[in-house]
């Protein structure tokens, strides 16, 4: 298994992915919070269905789910899916490349 690092390029991909996913997760989260805590005020939940509320819930996590399955290495294009959670991982677990660039400081 070689190691490597990321060129600049794959770097900044990889970086792009870490903040829509984070920017999304905390707009889902707020988003989430105030439906739940104002659902009967707003007419998307009775006590016995969950219509709406049901909906609008899919709808939210949905994209998060998608966000994490795209995720694939950039250096050999392995999926990496769960392994992510809210940011890459620190390395590939196919390939053993390192998900950083050489000189990143970040």
């Amino acid at each position: 298994m070689a190691t490597g690092y990321l060129t600049s390029e794959q770097d900044a991909k990889l970086r792009s992915w870490e903040r829509w996913n984070r920017n999304y997760f905390i707009f889902a989260f707020v988003a989430l919070v105030i439906i739940l805590v104002f659902s009967s005020q707003l007419g998307l939940s009775s006590g016995e269905s969950w219509g709406p509320l049901g909906l609008l819930l899919v709808a939210l996590v949905t994209p998060i789910i998608v966000l994490q399955l795209r995720l694939a290495c950039p250096a050999c294009g392995v999926k990496i899916g769960w392994q992510a959670k809210l940011m890459a991982p620190d390395q590939c677990k196919s390939c053993g490349t390192f998900l950083r660039a050489k000189g990143s400081s970040s």
